[in-house]
């Protein structure tokens, strides 16, 4: 299994006023995280939105298990946790410095076209990223 790391610094407009990160930017995070898995992998997302598509999120759970505050460093790790005909779903594991899990996620995806929201299978639109999704999902090594 591929896991692609991605390291934040906690900025003091991410938390609240209990002076913790706001659980809303775990999401954000994530969002950073996927995209740098695919940068790893040799794609774009930005490349995916020139040829008229889009990844919507339709699932997304997560779970807190220790705040973190401004000024610490997040790192965030994430992979492709399974992919299928027309879904893919990603894990993540949101560490503190010391590697304690601050959150863990998942959210799941479609390809879907731009002007119209049907989706349609990776395959179709970029065999080669569908086969690296299909070689490097959980499970698989």
């Amino acid at each position: 299994m591929f896991i692609s790391e991605k390291e934040i610094e906690i900025r003091y407009a991410e938390t609240d006023q209990m002076g913790v990160v706001y659980h809303a930017n775990y999401l954000i995070w994530m969002e950073i995280g996927r995209t740098n898995l695919i940068k790893d992998l040799g794609f774009t997302y930005a490349g995916l939105e020139k040829e008229g598509y889009l990844s919507p999120v339709i699932d997304l759970s997560i779970q807190y298990k220790a705040a973190m505050k401004y000024g610490q460093t997040a790192t965030v790790r994430t992979w492709v946790e399974s992919h299928g005909k027309l879904r893919t779903v990603y894990g993540y594991e949101i560490l503190h410095e010391d590697q304690t899990v601050a959150a863990t996620a998942t959210s799941e995806h479609v390809v879907v076209k731009k002007e119209n929201f049907r989706p349609i299978s990776l395959r179709k639109i970029d065999p080669v990223w569908d086969a690296k999704y299909v070689e490097i999902q959980r499970g698989t090594d």
